[in-house]
Formats: C-alpha cells, sequence, structure tokens
C-alpha cells in the first residue's frame, strides 16, 4: 500500500474513534505474555536524584509557599512513615532475621562478569543510604512477598524486585500508567484480575498485587524454560520482545542467553539492578552496607471487616496511625474501604486482636457516616457524588434507585466520610495536591481541561514537555483528559494565556496508531506527519539514540490539516 494511502487510513480510523485508543495499536498488547512494550520501572526518581545530587535525604522537595503550614507538616509526616515503618513485635531477634532466610532462598547467578552488572554494584555501593531508605521501606511488606515466593519454589531474589520496580513506595505511578510495588499497566493488571474503580485500584493491593506478579513470573519462567533471567526481562518488556530478541540470535548463530539478547536500553538494565541488589544482600560487608535490623515474623495481619468501614475509623478502632492504614492497605483511593468487598484490612501484628475486638463490638451504621440529603433544582445524580466525595452507583445502592432519574424534594442518604478531607493525609486527592504544590521551576499556572484538550495541546502552549504535565498532575501522559480536571503547570511561558477555544478546536488534532516500516527513522516520521522528533519520543517513551524496528507500533498526535 502507498505511504500516503496507508497514512489515510490512519488517520480516518483515527477520526472515527476520537481520542480512543486505536484497537489494532491495543490488541497487540492485550496478552502481557506476548507483549512487546517496555514497561518502565517508576523506582522512586526523586529518591535517586536526591542521592545522586547529595541532598539531605530527610528534608523534601520545597512546597509552594502558598499552600498551608498544615498541609507541608503532613506531606513531611507522610513520606517519613513511609520510609520509616513502625518497628512490629519486641525487640528481641526471632532466632533466624529475615536476611537470613532470604539468602537462604537465593538461586540466581550473582557471579555475572558482565560491565551492566558491575556498574549497578558500583553504584550501590556509593550510595548506601539508597539501599538503607528502600529497605526500610520495604520492612512492612518483604516477609508476605518472601514467604509468598516460598511458597512457590521460586528464587528469593524476587522478593526484591519492588525495590527495582518502585522502590517500595506503594504508591509509585509511571509515566507509562504503571502502578504500586509491582509496577502493573492497567491492561496487563485487568489480564490478571486486577480490579479498578473509583474506590480502589487492585494495582496497589499488597495481597493480589503480590500474588498477580509472582504468578505472572512464573508463567513466564515457564516459557522460558526456567530462565529467570529471561523471565525478569520479559516481565519488563514483555514475552514478545525477549523471544524476538532470541529468534534473532538463532537467526545469527549467537547466544540466546540474557546477557547476549539486543533488548530495550530498560531491559538491557533492569536484570542487572536486580542480581546486584541481591549480591549486596547477600554479603553487604563487602560493599560497606549496613542492613536494617528485618525480623523474620509478619508486619501485618488481615482482619475480615464484613462491610463497608471509614479509615478514620478503622485506624481508631486498631490503635494505629491513619497513614498506617493507607501504607498497609495503599489500594483505597477514599476516605473508606470498597463498598463492593473484598471487605478486608490489613493492620500491624501487634494491633490486630485490638482491632478485631473493637470491630465487634463497633455498631454496624456507624463504620461510615450518613447524611440526609434533600434534592433542589438542578441537582443530578453526579453533581450530588461529587459534593459527597462518593460515586452515583453507591447512591443508587443505598438508596434502592433503578436509574439516574431523582426528583426534586427528593431525600436520599448518602455515605460520607467521618472527618474532613485532610484529615486521609494518603488518600489520592491528598495525595494529589501534594504533588502539585510542590514547588518547580516555571510561573506556576491553575488550568481547567476543557473538551477537546490533550496534553500535547496544554504542552505546548506552555512550552513545556507532556511528560511534564502528567507528572506534576499525578498522571500518565497515556490517560484520559477529562473537562472539567484542575491541572497545575509550571509554564516556561514568561506571562502564560490560554490559547481561545476556537482556535484550538480549528487545530483538529487527532491520535494516531502507526506502524513502523522498514526504512523509517523518527526525523521521516516527523517530517512525514508534521510534528517533532521530540514529541515522538516523549509519547511513546522511546530513547532517541535508538532505531527503529520495523513492526514497531507508535502512537502520534498530528494535526490532520498538516498530515498526508
Amino acid at each position: 500500500m502507498p505511504v500516503n494511502r496507508l497514512s489515510l487510513v490512519l488517520l480516518t480510523t483515527s477520526l472515527t474513534a476520537g481520542c480512543s485508543s486505536n484497537p489494532l495499536f491495543e490488541s497487540r498488547h492485550s496478552n502481557p505474555l506476548e507483549s512487546e512494550r517496555v514497561v518502565v520501572a517508576q523506582g522512586d526518581d526523586e529518591l535517586i536524584a536526591a542521592i545522586d545530587s547529595d541532598q539531605d535525604l530527610s528534608t523534601n522537595a520545597p512546597l509552594d509557599d502558598a499552600i498551608s503550614a498544615d498541609l507541608k507538616a503532613k506531606a513531611k509526616a507522610a513520606r517519613k512513615k513511609l520510609d520509616e515503618p513502625k518497628s512490629s513485635g519486641s525487640d528481641e531477634l526471632v532466632q533466624t532475621d529475615l536476611w537470613s532466610r532470604m539468602r537462604a532462598g537465593f538461586a540466581m547467578d550473582h557471579s555475572v562478569d558482565n560491565a551492566r552488572m558491575q556498574a549497578q554494584l558500583d553504584w550501590y555501593a556509593r550510595n548506601p543510604r539508597y539501599i538503607q531508605r528502600v529497605t526500610e521501606r520495604g520492612a512492612r511488606y518483604l516477609h508476605h512477598i518472601l514467604s509468598e515466593a516460598e511458597a512457590r519454589g521460586l528464587p528469593t531474589e524476587l522478593a526484591l524486585l519492588p525495590v527495582v520496580e518502585s522502590a517500595f513506595d506503594p504508591f509509585a505511578y509511571s509515566h507509562g500508567r504503571a502502578a504500586g510495588l509491582w509496577q502493573f499497566i492497567p491492561s496487563t493488571g485487568k489480564y490478571f484480575g486486577l480490579t479498578q474503580s473509583w474506590w480502589h485500584d487492585d494495582r496497589r493491593d499488597v495481597l493480589t498485587s503480590t500474588d498477580a506478579a509472582l504468578t505472572y513470573l512464573e508463567r513466564l519462567a515457564n516459557r522460558f524454560d526456567g530462565d529467570f533471567t529471561l523471565a525478569l526481562a520479559a516481565y519488563n518488556s514483555g514475552g514478545g520482545t525477549v523471544s524476538s530478541a532470541m529468534r534473532r540470535n538463532r537467526k545469527a548463530g549467537q547466544s540466546t542467553d540474557y546477557w547476549s539478547l539486543r533488548l530495550p536500553k530498560e531491559t538491557r538494565h533492569y536484570v542487572p539492578k536486580l542480581l546486584a541488589l541481591a549480591k549486596v544482600i547477600d554479603n553487604p560487608d563487602a560493599y560497606g552496607i549496613q542492613l536494617p535490623e528485618l525480623k523474620n515474623e509478619p508486619y501485618f495481619e488481615v482482619v475480615e471487616t464484613g462491610s463497608q468501614l471509614d479509615l478514620a475509623q478503622a485506624a481508631k478502632l486498631a490503635g494505629v496511625d491513619i497513614d498506617e492504614i493507607y501504607l498497609l492497605n495503599p489500594s483505597y483511593n477514599r476516605w473508606a474501604t470498597n463498598p463492593d468487598g473484598p471487605h478486608r484490612l490489613l493492620v500491624p501484628a501487634q494491633n490486630a486482636d485490638t482491632f478485631r475486638a473493637a470491630l465487634a463490638n463497633f455498631p454496624a451504621d456507624q463504620r461510615v457516616s450518613w447524611k440526609n440529603y434533600k434534592v433542589t433544582k438542578g441537582d443530578n445524580l453526579g453533581s450530588i457524588a461529587r459534593r459527597f466525595s462518593t460515586t452515583t452507583s453507591v447512591i443508587r445502592q443505598v438508596n434502592k434507585l433503578n436509574g439516574d432519574m431523582i426528583r426534586i424534594g427528593q431525600q436520599l442518604l448518602i455515605p460520607s466520610s467521618t472527618k474532613s478531607s485532610d484529615a486521609y493525609g494518603l488518600s489520592q486527592s491528598q495525595r494529589l495536591e501534594r504533588k502539585q504544590e510542590r514547588k518547580r521551576s516555571g510561573n506556576k499556572v491553575r488550568y481547567t481541561v476543557r473538551r477537546g484538550d490533550t496534553f500535547w495541546d496544554i504542552a505546548r502552549e506552555h512550552r513545556v514537555s507532556v511528560r511534564e504535565v502528567a507528572a506534576w498532575n499525578g498522571m500518565a501522559p497515556g490517560d484520559p483528559l477529562h473537562p472539567g480536571r484542575k491541572l497545575v503547570i509550571w509554564s516556561k511561558v514568561k506571562q502564560p494565556k490560554t490559547v481561545a477555544s476556537n482556535a484550538r478546536n480549528k487545530a483538529m488534532v487527532r491520535k494516531v496508531g502507526y506502524r513502523v516500516r522498514k526504512g523509517d527513522s523518527l526525523s521521516t516520521i516527523a517530517s512525514r506527519f508534521s510534528v517533532n522528533v521530540r514529541d515522538i519520543a516523549s509519547w511513546n517513551d522511546l530513547n532517541t539514540n535508538r532505531y527503529l524496528q520495523p513492526g514497531q507500533s507508535l502512537v502520534l498526535y498530528v494535526d490532520i490539516r498538516n498530515s498526508p
């Protein structure tokens, strides 16, 4: 098919679909075992940057002077709780600490003589504070993850994979839309049963995401004949990517082991990061590193709650800080557990019996707060749900409504939080507020999303990158922009102003799926569609120093008036 004709077909497809994803493009990634998509590990970019620049890790990045002292204090306290979990149980170590138990299950080769491996070892040796911080964070979760790996007979090095993926930050969210300790993207999460709703995101659930990640790794290891270096590479870049690289090497008469394969840059460094970390854990003295003590006992217990429960009430009943409840139950986006279940909470082990006893005697009608609301002119279920931080489905369910029809004067029962929103410091809205109010370079602009807006439009207006706009607002470039959403932009324009709606509508920008052909380069594609190379790289998380591969899928945002 001629180039121009193919381009026209792609553009026509995008016009039909509006700004939704091209189904031809998405279908290639429906099965993660066959995927060729690199999932960029989030880690803790700010923590690593702070270490690299030798900043004081006891402080956070500065917050905007305009926000209250209370919010600044909450931000600092929340980060401190993440980095310094409480010790569970007595001060006496059990006979075998968790590190010894983990070392006993190490089964991968840490002695690989490879420059990538040595570079990671050197970095860890130069930055002992990083090891200290991430392992202290992991204290909440490591006993459970290690136990699950052992129960499956897996190498216990895999219990350290969340260090590489998320730096053990349960709220980590990457520009590739990956979330949680194990950094699942939405499609892979859905494939493994990790559901998402307004109330929750199972990709951040400690129990379900760990089960899904280890299941995924088991299946990948089986696919690659028990080779966990290949399984780990496939976890990062997709089984299809690894299989393709192996086929190329076989055809060229070369070895097909992980270290010999041509893989994406992220994946080439992914496995060495884990193996080098395991080597350091195996013999920390050799690298001048002192590991924090970790007891060989569960940090948390699972308590059945029976129904929806306000997290502030849960914290009070368990006798713990509400931030501790969120850190052990990071899947909850709001002020309460998911009304549709599962009805359980993770609580520190030493508080579990107290919580069970208090919950058994706690009146069912006080588990969440209820408000009586009288419908007024102009109300609809959506506006009422937003006002009370709940969903239309919950209001319908509680009030036994068959549809969305309500009438003026009608009385509705609305579940609501027992405390003000700022009391739920690690809820999604409070985490977003702190992220948006962090001080950065540029002129601060508060922007309300309008119909037809794209990240590309907004970024271009303010001379910043798409990825920056998304990151400042706790989003990924692939996330939908809903009209009315409030964004914060640190504009590089001296006197920022918003382009008029009619001018933007004339742009006719559409999302296009494009398949790379033999001979294509970023510059030829950019020229063909009247965009620039930097934008293509940003939209697709590409390294501009790497060659494009025929058959590779790209996402483009093009003005159809200027395209072939």
